[in-house]
Order: structure tokens, then sequence, then C-alpha cells
């Protein structure tokens, strides 16, 4: 079957796609007579798009469960969406807002109704976006956070860890977000470096005429001051401890106490303590009995009879800020830059407050999952995220679980209305059991989304349940992740499952960098440097994006992406496309077995051995997950050693009925492989070609990738190709050089010692007509050079071009002096950049990068220049 002139993405990819999922083709079935391979997907929000984040890691993982299906494996991707409490309560109740409403105005239950409308007609749109890219996971086991049989693991979760004395409430001092009006656990919260105030204010010492003064950063928050505190060590520690203070503009006694937590370089070494709205303050309170007064409400506005009552905390920060000046109690203010925690979801400065909520204790569960990693059962990769990994579960907090939302798994507990004993179960119980009161009110809290992302792993396989897909795909083979969540998610999974399963949840996690754009910067909207993938996925085609996600990818912090180097695939992929609309028509009846090697020419035993060596570096570094080595091999091979090379070699055997049936051979052989070697990584254009090939029924998503023959890599052949190949460059490059006419004939000497050389040089003349126009060659140990030559020196051999009659001289000499004074400009432009200080210390290390590297080009460029020049002069 022909294929058409041009590869067209657009009349392929969706016809592919729905081919692939009717056929049942990425579905996987517990089979315990197979090996098998699984993954979890990270679940995506359901609010979310695809951005080039998922589009790299979901790239990913395709490729991986394409490849291990392909080798033998029941391989299943379970596929599944997060609820994302947070998140997709905002976007609903902006859609509220749009109508005048609140979630207030609906109720908790109408609300939650709306949620899962809303979830229904617009959630889920990243589905689709993942199927574009060619994702195929085995979409009969997807899954969602809310689902059923997810809220029940959910529930006995949260049962058996508050049965076993993990889960606790407690009154504590919790990060707020006044816009989300929920509590953020601290990974949730984002510090920014932000310029702001330090406020120097007069604190006088009860009975005496001294004073102290105290800097603090919010005076807004000193309506609730319940000390002052100097560290211990400090010298005034021993007058000062123990007396007391008075509250400007409140007249509150305040004691003075000494703690180690004080910051002695912080203003004047002595802080003012308030433990409603301070974490650290909160645990000085602790430590000497100071009160907790709160000040602030969830609303972010002041709660305190008087003035400032009912204002905006930042409002009340300057009305405090001119009565304490006023009164005489403002001592000084300055610039001063300081890091403030925002909320991770929408960006609003976030008030810590004291509330009862419910937490997890942590240090138990992180130290089996500390050793996890240190024993390597589960291995991170790259291996440096184990030292980020262990700093960060050695001093871990406990976790805040509970959200004060309406979107999310409640928490399962009642509250006694009758005596207040709180009853945590799997079900809803019938009365209390200390007062055997019926009136039970469930908490209004759910939980933080993160917690049922904890049990994703085996949670999807039907935990609690002991089901045969949880005794066959559990533990998973692999996590696909960026490296921002190792500690929202990676770390919890780990604890989880070995907590209520006994094993890691998976056996290895690959930690993706992040995405910057070709000048290393990070991408933002401010900067306009974010690329779309499927705005690219649209002008490229899906095999383009995913071929350049994973040949840009690496095992760093950052990684480069850039819509040159998706164009630069999208030409890979018509390269590839041309070589099989040539190819097709030559082996509709090539035999299915590969000749003897006693009747394959030279080229058809380097093509053979090239392809087993890239099949097996390939194959190497997909199950490494270097990715970018992988792809670098596999588009060297096909665009330079098959299309470059061997089909221009073949092109007159393929014609010849004599000549015909052991390069048709060898062509089928390395087109089927190639195409089968390619396929987790261009799924779309693989599964065209190969429908199009003679003599094969089976799918190329199910066919199994080509078994390693170790027999055919022949180390001799290749020796003898390079040898040929390095003349033949040698010969374009004065072509290319001299401004040689395309197609105008040749003749060119080889003067070498080596015989073998010789030999080779004498049998495959035909080689370097075809492929440099060369209409007569001479290899020799002893040649005469003709005047007007241009040579190219080799390591075993010179290369001499006699080109009188050949170019106009004058001509070619005027242009090769014109082109060199240009470049020289260039370098002389460049260098002095590269001598500026201020260039070389301000300019952004890629900038500079890319200068070095054009200096490097110039120079480079100048030398071939010359050596044309010092040839057409007679040099």
């Amino acid at each position: 079957m022909e294929l058409p002139k041009r590869y067209n993405h657009d009349k392929v990819e969706d016809r592919i796609y729905d081919f692939w999922e009717e056929n049942g083709y990425f579905h996987a079935e517990v089979d315990p007579d197979k090996p098998r391979f699984s993954m979890a997907i990270p679940p995506p929000n359901v609010t979310s798009e695809l951005h080039v984040g998922h589009a790299l890691q979901f790239t990913l993982h395709d490729i991986v469960i394409r490849y291990q299906r392909m080798n033998g494996k029941e391989a299943c991707w379970f596929p599944g969406m997060d609820h994302a409490g947070i998140a997709t309560q905002n976007v609903v109740e902006k859609q509220l807002a749009k109508e005048g409403l609140t979630r207030h105005d609906l109720g908790r239950e109408k609300f939650v109704e709306r949620v899962w409308e809303w979830k229904d007609e617009y959630g889920g749109k990243i589905k689709e976006q993942l199927k574009a890219l060619g994702s195929s996971p085995d979409w009969s086991r997807e899954r969602f956070t809310l689902d059923e049989g997810l809220s029940d693991a959910v529930t006995e979760a949260f049962v058996r860890l508050y049965e076993e004395g993990y889960i606790y409430q407690d009154e504590y001092i919790i990060n707020w977000c006044p816009r989300c009006s929920t509590a953020l656990s601290d990974i949730e919260v984002e510090h920014e470096e932000e310029q702001g105030k330090l406020y120097w204010i007069k604190y006088e010492i009860l009975d005496s005429d001294e004073f102290l003064s105290v800097a603090t950063t919010r005076p807004e928050t000193m309506l609730g001051d319940t000390g002052l505190a100097i560290h211990p060590d400090d010298d005034r520690a021993e007058k000062l401890v123990g007396k007391t203070a008075i509250l400007p503009l409140v007249g509150r006694e305040i004691p003075i106490v000494a703690d180690d937590v004080v910051d002695p370089e912080f203003g004047t070494g002595i802080v003012k303590v308030t433990p409603a709205h301070d974490p650290t303050d909160f645990g000085i309170g602790k430590t000497h009995g100071l009160e907790a007064i709160s000040v602030i409400d969830k609303d972010a506005e002041i709660d305190f009879d008087g003035k400032y009552d009912g204002m905006d905390r930042y409002e009340a920060r300057d009305e405090i800020v001119n009565d304490l000046d006023e009164e005489g109690y403002l001592l000084e203010v300055e610039d001063y830059e300081h890091s403030v925690g925002h909320c991770q979801r929408c960006n609003t400065v976030i008030e810590p407050n004291v509330s009862e909520q419910w937490f997890v204790k942590m240090d138990d569960l992180a130290k089996p999952a500390i050793e996890a990693v240190r024993g390597n059962e589960v291995e991170l990769i790259p291996e440096r995220w184990k030292k980020v990994y262990f700093e960060w579960m050695k001093n871990i907090q406990d976790w805040c679980i509970s959200r004060q939302l309406w979107w999310g798994h409640r928490i399962p507990a009642w509250h006694c209305e009758n005596c207040g004993e709180v009853i945590v179960s799997r079900d809803k119980p019938e009365e209390c059991p200390k007062c055997g009161g019926t009136d039970l009110l469930q908490e209004e809290d759910v939980l933080d989304t993160w917690f049922s992302s904890a049990l994703w792993p085996f949670s999807v396989m039907g935990w609690p349940e002991k089901t045969e897909e949880l005794e066959y795909f559990f533990p998973t083979d692999l996590l696909i992740t960026g490296f921002d969540i190792i500690f929202f998610w990676v770390a919890r999974m780990i604890m989880t499952s070995l907590h209520f399963t006994g094993e890691v949840p998976f056996d290895q996690v690959l930690l993706t960098p992040l995405i910057l754009d070709e000048d290393g910067e990070k991408m933002s909207s401010s900067k306009g440097n974010i690329l779309d993938p499927l705005e690219l996925k649209k002008e490229y085609g899906a095999d383009a994006v995913r071929f350049a996600m994973a040949s840009s990818t690496t095992k760093g912090r950052g990684m480069k992406l850039s819509v040159r180097e998706i164009e630069d695939k999208r030409n890979f992929l018509n390269k590839l496309w041309n070589a099989a609309r040539f190819a097709i028509p030559h082996i509709e009846d090539a035999p299915d077995s590969l000749p003897h090697s006693t009747d394959l020419e030279l080229e058809d035993k380097w093509i053979l051995s090239r392809f087993e060596q890239t099949l097996s570096s390939v194959k190497e570094n997909v199950e490494s997950y270097s990715f970018k080595a992988a792809t670098n091999e596999i588009y060297d091979f096909v665009w330079h050693d098959f299309c470059d090379w061997y089909l221009e070699l073949i092109k007159s055997r393929l014609y010849s009925e004599e000549e015909s049936e052991a390069a048709s051979a060898v062509l089928r052989h390395v087109l089927r492989g190639t195409l089968e070697v390619l396929h987790p990584f261009i799924p779309f254009i693989t599964e065209e070609i190969w429908d199009k090939l003679p003599h094969t029924s089976t799918p190329l998503i199910i066919s199994d990738s080509p078994e390693s023959d170790d027999g055919l890599i022949d180390g001799a052949a290749e020796g003898k190709m390079a040898d040929v190949q390095e003349v033949i460059n040698a010969v374009r490059s004065v072509r290319a050089g001299m401004n040689v006419p395309s197609g105008k004939e040749i003749s060119v000497l080889v003067e070498t010692q080596d015989a073998t050389l010789t030999d080779l040089i004498g049998e495959k003349e035909i080689y370097f007509d075809e492929l440099a126009d060369v209409e007569k060659i001479t290899a020799s140990s002893d040649l005469e050079r003709p005047a007007n030559s241009a040579r190219r020196v080799l390591e075993q051999a010179e290369v001499i071009v006699p080109l009188q009659g050949v170019i106009d001289f004058e001509e070619e000499k005027e242009r090769i002096e014109k082109e060199l004074a240009e470049v020289e400009e260039d370098l002389e432009n460049t260098l002095k950049k590269l001598d500026n200080e201020d260039f070389l210390t301000k300019a952004p290390d890629e900038v500079v990068k890319k200068e070095k590297e054009k200096k490097q080009e110039f120079l480079a460029r100048i030398d071939r220049l010359e050596l044309n020049l010092n040839a057409l002069e007679g040099n």
C-alpha cells in the first residue's frame, strides 16, 4: 500500500487513537503466568488543562508503558483524576459569584451537588488532552479520588490511623488562607521575599522609667501580645527576665521571658510574643504558659474591642502605626526585606491563627519511609534527591489534614450534641457510646486533598479489599513525577503504603526537571515564553511534541525546550515518512528472512550492524530512563545512517533485478525494526507506516520489540564504512567550500599508505559516484598533486580534488575573500563582548555561553575559508 506524499498528522492521529482504544489495546489483564509492569498516573486535578509539565510527565509515562508492552510485559498504566478540593471549590464559587450567589446561599448539600454538576460537564478536559498526546493508560480502570471505592479507602485509612493513635485534634497554630477560608499545611505555603517595613516600638517597663525597643514587621498583631522574649545568653536577660512590660495602646501587663528560639540578631534581640498569630511565638507561649489571644479573624479582619475592630489587617496596621507615632511609642521605621508566606493556590498572604484542627502524627510513620529509601527499596532517580528527602523527613512536622471546605472527603467523625464526645467511625453511629444521645452532627471539615492522594497507588487497585489487581500489579514498578511534590505526595505515599500494606508503593521514582525556555529561563506568562503543548500539537503533531520532550529531558533540575527543537523533530518525522514511502514499493516481495552474510554487500552488513548497536543502546537508555540519550541514538541512526547513507547506497541495487533481493530483504528488516524501536516515542506515525507495510497483520502497538542479534554486529564492516564515509565527507566538504555546482562531476585523488583503504576505494568506486558526484577516484601511495587543487587531510589519507576547469577561480576567490571579511568582523564584535567585564558579569549565563560558542564557530569558519583560499592561490 502506498503512503501519501506528505504526512498529515491532523488526518492520522484521531483515527489511529480511536483504532487503538476501540480494540482495547491499552487494556491489561491479571495474568499470573506473565511478567507484569505497572504504573499509576500522577492524577491531574479535575480543573487542570494540559501544560508543558503535564505533557512531559505523561509523554515519559507513555514511552515507558508502550516499551514494556512491546517487551512482553502485561503492562498496566492506571489512570485517574484528583478532586482538587480548594481549586475545584474556587472555580465553582467564582461561577456562583457571577450569579450574585455564595456557597452559603445554596447550603452545603446543594453546593456539593453543583460542584458535581460542574465536574461532570467541564471537569476532566485534561483526559481528552492526554488522549490527544497519544497517552495509552488502561482507561477501563480510570479512578477519581471522590469515587465510591476511593472514598471508602480514605475512610478506612482515617479510622485506622485514628484508632492507632496517629490522628488527633488539637488547638494549634495553623496557616490560614483568608481567601480560600481554610487551613493549609506548611508545604502548601509558598514563601516570597517582599519589601516591607520594620517598626521599632517602645515598650515601657512597669514601675520604671525604663523602656525596651522592640522591632516587628506586623504591628497590627501587637493587640494580641502576651509577652516579650529575650535569648537567655543575652547579657540583658538576667536583669530583664521576670519583669513586666506595658503593651502600648492597650495597657496590658505582659511578662518578659527568656527563650532559646529568640534570634539575638533580629532588631534589638528582644521580640514581642503573639502566640495566636506567629508559629514561633506559639511555641514560646506553650513553653511559658502565655495566653494566646486571637485578634485577627478568619476574614483577616481585626477582632478586638475598640477602634480597630472590623478593620482589614493592613488598614489596621496603618491606623496602629499612626496611633503609636502620635502617642510617642513609634521610635523608628525602616525599609526591610523579609519572607512572607502565601497560599499556594490563590497567592493570598496567609494569616497564622490558632484553631482546632485534625492532625496526623508523622514521626513514627516517617521512620520506615526513611529506611525504605536509604535501603533502596524505593530508588529515587536522580539519586541526589535522596539528600533532600532525608532532610525533610528527619525534620517532619505533624500534618494538619483538616480543611474548612465543602468539596472533598468529609471527615468521618461525629460530635455528640449532648456530651461533646467525638466519635470516629466508618459509618454514622446510631448513638453516642458515652451518653447514648442520638443528636450527632458530622464534622464539617473535609480532608486535605493530599490525604486521598497519599493512598493513590494502592487505592486505585481496590484497597482495602484484597483484589486480584492489588495482588498482581502492586507494588507498582515506577512513578514519574515532578521534584516539586516530593514532600506533598511522594513521601506521603511511601509512608501510607508501608503502614497499610507493608510494602513500598513503587520500586523507582523518576523525578522530572523543571521545563525552561531555550535560554534557560523559567517559563512564565509575564515573560511571554510559555509553550502550550496543545497549540504545538495542532501545528506540529503529537509525535513531534513527544519526541522533542523526550529528547530535551535531563536528569538535572532543569531542561530546555524550544519551538526550534519541536520543528526539528517534525522534520525528522517527514524524513522517516519519505524514507518509508520510498522503501515500501521495494519490499513488497522481499523475503522474510535475511540472506546469508556471503550474499550481503558492505553497506548491508554495515546497516545491520549499526541497527543492532542502536537497538541495544536505545533499550539500555530507556530502561535507565535516559530518554535524551535514547532519542539521540535512534534519531542519528534514522537520519544519518539509514536515510543519508544506506538508502542512497542501495538505490541502484533496488532497481536492478539481479541485485535487488538482498538489498530489499535488509531494507525490510531494518525499516520494520526501526518502526518498532521508534513506536514508544512517536506512536502515531509509526503505526500509520506499519499499517502500510506488506505482510503485517498485528498492529504495531501490540507487536514485539525486535530481538537483539549480536551475530549481526560486524566491527569490520563498520570500520570499512567509516573509512569510506570519511573520504566522501572530505570530498563533499571541498565541493561545498569551493562552491562546486551540484551535479558537476569531479575527479578525486586519495593519497594513502593504507593498502586496505586503497583496495576498498577501488572496490566501492560506485559509492563516490552516487554520493559525491565523483566521475573518477584514484587511490595510491604515491600521487602527484595537480596545481589548483583543494585538499583535506584525514587520519589515514589525504584527499585531493583538482579544481582546474571545475570552478571560476577569480570569482570564487572574490566570494571567499568577501565571506572571510564578514566572518572576521563578526568575530571581532564577539571578542569585544567577551573582553567586556560588564557583559561577562551582568549578562545571563546562557547569553555569555552563546557568545563563546559563536567565537569558536567563527574561528572554525575562518580556518576553513583560509584553507580554501590557499588552494585557489596554488599554495
